[in-house]
């Protein structure tokens, strides 16, 4: 795996792979299209991009290209909060869970998740 940096498209290019896991170019473009308004050209762009970095793979299928995730989102979405806290926090884990929790609104039942993950990293730490 090359350089695992997303741009805010090529991020959504993989949630779709990662939502539908095999998706030719036609219905990627489509399903961004949901949202905002983007070439077909620019889609196939992109995923020749991701697949350069090794983030995706292609199969052929009856002549049309499908296709998937190499990586899951848990493995970028470690990569880019190891950056932030990194490059932004100087190391501090603590200081990004206190920066979300006084900016971000948190629902009852993701402080009580955030309560007992506490608990049981005090307990096994």
């Amino acid at each position: 795996m090359s350089e695992m940096r997303f741009g805010p498209v090529q991020l959504r290019i993989m949630q779709v792979l990662w939502e539908n896991q095999h998706v030719n170019a036609r219905e990627i473009t489509e399903a961004l299209n949901e949202e905002s308004a983007i070439a077909h050209s620019t889609v196939q762009t992109l995923l020749r991009k991701l697949e350069k970095k090794g983030a995706i793979h292609h199969q052929v299928q009856d002549r049309t290209f499908v296709y998937y995730a190499l990586v899951q989102p848990d493995q970028v979405l470690k990569k880019a909060s190891r950056e932030i806290i990194e490059r932004m926090l100087q190391g501090s884990v603590g200081d990004l869970v206190c920066y979300l929790i006084k900016h971000e609104r948190i629902s009852s039942p993701e402080l009580e998740q955030i309560r007992r993950l506490i608990k049981a990293k005090e307990e096994n730490p």
